[in-house]
């Protein structure tokens, strides 16, 4: 049916599996009647965790997987080798048709090798990047490749920049979205040869609303909508985004708690600060697409709590509801006829 999406939902990756996901598994499809989940791992063991919850019982099903690839195993050894694992199975089952979506909080490597080697790339794209949503001052950017590929070439970026662009324009809500590519000055002569190959490409581009580089320092503040950058860089800016938004949180706390004064103050300042610091929270905006594959494939956290993996639940409904797959594949399409044209 149109109006439902199917979830293929590795219920043996992460931190917290499979507690944590069986929970979110239930919570989004308790609050979202659009939402079917199969749950991918250990039979006896998930069954064991669902049977804590009350549920509609025709919309979680659970698919057995006897293995489970670890963080330390080598991403395509282990895709290849461990042929019943929960990661390989539940992208086995988007492959076919069965489930619209695969979303995991297990290894990033075996995820992303998955992606390309069983998913496959739409026709016409290069490269598929992770797309990680992330706060601003202004609301929300898009950082697009957050680490899927660490080497790029700039007909990459380019397709990340229009990529991007679809995503936040029908997913997030945001029309003409300011595109711009990481860099170490806002001048158009600065960066690597990667940047000043790639800045011309990206601003002769009529598709996408190009404003020219940013500083690192600009995103926080909502300098642009989709930040470009190849997977080393844009994984380096998201890693010390958490962790500066840790160390912040952290100590904003530990200030609050230092004194009897402060502590009364807390208790004033506790609604507004709740709501800021929701703001800042990566749970609420669910994992990071891999923008161009034949069917969804999402990455959340691997400490993923219930909640993160509900709130990707709900992500998968909307890219479903918003035919974000169809107008990328449209994309290349009109790419490819351009292209011959020319």
């Amino acid at each position: 049916m149109e109006n439902w999406v199917t979830v293929a939902l590795d219920a043996m990756g992460g931190d917290n599996a499979p507690g944590e996901i069986v929970k979110g598994a239930v919570d989004a499809v308790n609050e979202k009647e659009q939402i079917r989940v199969i749950l991918v791992g250990r039979e006896e063991t998930v069954k064991a965790e669902l049977s804590r919850y009350t549920f509609p019982a025709d919309r979680i099903s659970v698919v057995n997987a006897s293995e489970v690839i670890s963080t330390e195993e080598a991403p395509v050894m282990a895709i290849r080798k461990k042929k019943d694992s929960s990661i390989v199975v539940g992208q086995g089952l988007v492959k076919r048709g069965e489930a619209d979506a695969f979303v995991s909080a297990g290894s990033t490597g075996a995820i992303l090798a998955g992606g390309q080697l069983m998913v496959g790339r739409l026709k016409g794209v290069e490269r598929s990047p992770l797309a990680t949503v992330i706060p601003t001052e202004k609301g929300v950017a898009l950082l697009v490749d957050s680490g899927a590929n660490v080497d790029a070439r700039p007909s990459h970026l380019v397709q990340f920049a229009k990529m991007g662009s679809i995503y936040m324009e029908d997913v997030i809500g945001i029309k003409k979205p300011r595109v711009a590519i990481v860099n170490i000055g806002v001048e158009e002569e600065k960066g690597n040869a990667l940047v000043k190959e790639t800045y011309p490409l990206l601003a002769a581009c009529g598709g996408i609303n190009f404003t020219g580089n940013i500083e690192a320092r600009e995103i926080p503040h909502g300098g642009a909508d989709v930040i470009v950058a190849e997977g080393f860089t844009g994984n380096v800016i998201l890693k010390l985004y958490e962790g500066t938004a840790s160390a912040l949180i952290s100590q904003v706390k530990k200030g609050l708690m230092s004194s009897l004064r402060s502590k009364v103050g807390a208790l004033l300042i506790k609604p507004a600060l709740k709501k800021t610091l929701k703001a800042f929270d990566a749970t609420e905006y669910g994992g990071a697409p891999m923008l161009g594959l034949k069917g969804l494939v999402v990455k959340t956290h691997g400490n993923a709590t219930a909640k993160e993996v509900k709130n990707t639940l709900f992500q998968c409904l909307t890219f479903k509801e918003q035919r974000i797959g169809d107008k990328m594949k449209q994309l290349f399409v009109e790419e490819k006829e351009n292209v011959q044209k020319g």
